[in-house]
């Protein structure tokens, strides 16, 4: 049921008011109505083992071209400045889990379309895509934007299903935009919700379905506008949609997208009551506390407010998944973490769990992917446990009834478990608490006292707060960035900002094709099937060989012993730590996109060395260098063999 509140004007506490007069800055090249749009190379995918299977998939959106915004004085060769813009409509729909910022995205689409052409429209569709199928829509406007700026929640539109997936939702998504006239469409979500947005671009350009624009010319028009869309897209005429990756779970990563609008408050929220939790146990010291963090299957959420907070101890579902862990084992490390504190006296402790931890677990994945095919073939609920096989049938008697309960709740909209209706830190707990008992009969330690756990987990806290600086400006700016992409011309492209660990003022703007950050993974579904997936975009699970995994273990036996809590306390908005940005960021920020540019520096000046004319010997050091190069690179990049790997969701 959609509300009929939605995009009502609300009364704002003064904390509110303040935040709503907060200004995101921009960076230069989307300063002003004029930008310099400069065309890079064809993509191929993430990676490019899968780019066949990928480009049969979505032929005419795979390859497109990589597009970076400049400021309009960049002198570089083959770009063109848009400084002509007829007025164009543009709906966006909230397409995923709330994520502080999302209403940013709206506010940056609107302030840039009115910059461009005050008559250009925005069209909200109330309801996320349930409103998008039934062309329920609200102008958005200054007065609306009024009392949504710079807040948290996705209450201005809301959200529903968050799926754009089957023949009958597409056929709906294309009916409305064309009735609407619309020239765009941006779809703001995570991993699942911009694989849908491929897909309908890919639709869009199968049907031919233009744009209200388009029809205002013919394909022969020597309108200049039009020629520059032209010249950066083939299917300018087509009807746009664009991504914009904004998901709490911060798992849409990728070396376009260094990070997602919302992760950076939702781990400050997070690491706030972490830390709370922390001193208040060391103050009782004789509680441990198991908090699971809502984040999806990566580990994220968790990895990064670990390093904020400093737990005694993290495990991490990327981590176990690589080692095999069993439940038995992680069961028996905890406990050993619990024995080597009470060798220090210490009875007390704080231990984060990422929400995806028990996907990770082999046996635990195993069981729950038969459950999810036994839900895939319409087996009621209450019947499942009766048709799961001998062994699964032994795991799952041998879980609490709760865990069980949970485990066969109806899957999500992507098919996947209820993550966060598995109440992993209560089976963790549950299973720790048995083993320390009888760990204390046989042993000296926890004598005379008794092991006691205290569980929370922390899901819907966080996706309402009032964002952070960091991410209001970079849901701002993607929000401008999706114009960009309208007035380019641009079909099946995200819009992506890289070098986000620098000031506002070196951030890299560019679109993406949807299609680069697609791979294709094999997937067990149940004893003996193993069905080749179709392209999407993956969750990217924590990189372990990652500098900032090196520093979470470098600490990790400080943490567990010496109680070495930070207390990184509320969010900040004005004053020294107002600006602060994730901490795995700042570690890892890889300005991919600069990288490029590095590569082209060094490729132009290997030209300008070569210009004929140049000694032999200098040619011949060329041809053999580049030789090996070319070599390197083609076996790194060898096409997909016949047999494709097995993978779990990492």
């Amino acid at each position: 049921m959609m509300n009929a509140d939605l995009g009502s004007p609300r009364e704002l506490t003064g904390l509110q008011q303040r935040r709503a007069l907060y200004q995101p800055d921009l960076p230069p090249c989307l300063q002003g109505t004029r930008v310099r749009v400069e065309l890079g190379d064809s993509t191929t995918s993430v990676d490019p083992k899968c780019a066949d299977i990928v480009a049969q998939a979505f032929p005419h959106t795979f390859g497109q071209k990589l597009v970076h915004f400049l400021e309009p004085n960049t002198m570089v060769s083959d770009a063109q400045v848009l400084e002509e813009h007829p007025p164009i409509r543009v709906g966006v729909l909230f397409s995923g889990r709330q994520s502080p910022g999302g209403h940013n995205v709206i506010w940056g689409t609107y302030d840039a379309l009115k910059v461009q052409n005050p008559h250009n429209v925005l069209l909200g569709f109330v309801g996320g895509t349930e409103g998008l199928f039934a062309k329920k829509t609200l102008e958005i406007t200054d007065d609306v934007l009024l009392s949504y700026k710079n807040q948290g929640g996705f209450d201005l539109l809301g959200r529903t299903v968050d799926q754009i997936r089957t023949t009958e939702q597409v056929n709906a998504a294309m009916s409305t935009c064309c009735d609407l006239s619309l020239d765009g469409l941006i779809i703001i979500g995570g991993v699942t919700s911009n694989s849908d947005a491929a897909q309908l671009a890919e639709t869009f350009a199968t049907h031919n379905c233009k744009t209200k624009l388009w029809s205002h010319y013919s394909q022969t028009s020597s309108d200049p506008y039009l020629a520059i869309r032209n010249k950066f897209s083939e299917s300018t005429q087509i009807l746009q949609v664009i991504g914009v990756p904004v998901t709490l779970s911060g798992d849409l990563k990728n070396q376009f997208v260094e990070t997602t609008v919302g992760f950076d408050t939702v781990c400050k929220v997070n690491s706030q009551l972490i830390s709370n939790i922390c001193l208040d146990a060391v103050s009782a010291g004789k509680y441990y506390y198991f908090v699971r963090l809502m984040g999806g299957k990566a580990s994220h959420v968790a990895f990064e407010c670990a390093l904020q907070s400093h737990p005694n101890m993290v495990i991490l579902g990327e981590e176990v998944a690589l080692s095999k862990l069993t439940l038995m084992e992680i069961t028996n490390k905890i406990c050993e973490g619990v024995e080597a504190r009470a060798a220090q006296g210490k009875y007390h402790g704080v231990l984060l769990i990422p929400e995806g931890l028990i996907e990770s677990i082999p046996e635990m994945y195993a069981l729950i992917q038969e459950i999810n095919n036994l839900h895939s073939n319409n087996v009621p609920e209450d019947e499942i446990p009766s048709q799961l096989s001998p062994w699964a049938a032994a795991l799952f008697k041998f879980l609490p009834p709760f865990i069980r309960r949970e485990l066969v709740l109806h899957q999500e909209s992507d098919n996947s478990a209820q993550l966060s209706q598995i109440d992993t830190e209560q089976l963790l707990a549950h299973l720790v608490e048995a083993q320390m008992n009888k760990r204390t009969k046989e042993g000296n330690y926890y004598k005379g006292r008794k092991f006691s756990s205290v569980c929370h987990f922390f899901g819907s806290q966080a996706r309402g707060s009032l964002p952070s600086n960091f991410d209001c400006n970079y849901a701002y700016v993607l929000g401008h960035i999706c114009v960009q992409i309208v007035a380019t011309g641009l079909n099946g492209y995200m819009a992506t900002v890289t070098n986000l660990k620098d000031s506002i003022n070196k951030w890299r703007c560019a679109a993406v094709p949807l299609t680069a950050m697609m791979s294709v993974r094999r997937h067990l579904r149940g004893p003996g099937a193993v069905p080749i997936g179709r392209p999407v975009i993956h969750p990217s699970p924590i990189d372990l060989k990652a500098e900032s995994y090196g520093v979470l273990r470098e600490k990790a036996s400080s943490f567990l012993l010496d109680d070495f809590y930070r207390t990184p306390g509320g969010i900040q908005f004005e004053g020294s730590g107002a600006d602060t940005k994730p901490i795995t960021l700042t570690i890892e920020g890889q300005d991919y996109l600069g990288d490029i540019e590095i590569l082209q520096d060094y490729l132009e000046k290997v030209r300008i060395i070569l210009k004929p004319g140049c000694s032999r010997e200098i040619l011949k050091a060329a041809i053999s260098s580049m030789a090996s190069v070319n070599d390197v690179l083609k076996v790194m990049s060898a096409p997909l063999n016949a047999e494709l790997p097995l993978y779990h969701f990492n």
